[in-house]
């Protein structure tokens, strides 16, 4: 199992209705994250920035990542999260969510 975290903006003015999607999210959505492997995840809010931490428990992750980017209801819903965030200026290029370096972990 390996862990992530990730972090992205918000804008200021669609917290609320990025909160709202998220406690409807989408059964086929939520069902295509089991699908590519992705457990425990979360998504948390402070000052404007979201951060993300899930658990990958599959064993090629590329791949399982591809899968997800390729369903179309995950298309579809990505197409309406995607303008109320704000990516951050220092990601990766080819990133939307910034990937964190998990620098402390205790069980």
């Amino acid at each position: 199992m390996t862990r992530y975290g990730s972090l992205i903006g918000i804008k200021p003015d669609k917290l609320e209705e990025y909160k709202k999607h998220h406690a409807h999210a989408w059964p086929e959505v939520l069902d295509m994250i089991g699908k590519c492997n992705i457990r425990n995840y979360s998504i948390y809010y402070k000052d404007g920035l979201l951060f993300s931490y899930f658990e990958y428990h599959g064993t090629d992750y590329a791949a399982d990542m591809a899968k997800m980017a390729a369903d179309p209801k995950t298309q579809e819903w990505w197409a309406i999260m995607k303008p109320l965030q704000a990516p951050l200026e220092t990601r990766a290029p080819g990133e939307w969510w910034a990937d964190m370096d998990e620098v402390f972990h205790c069980d």
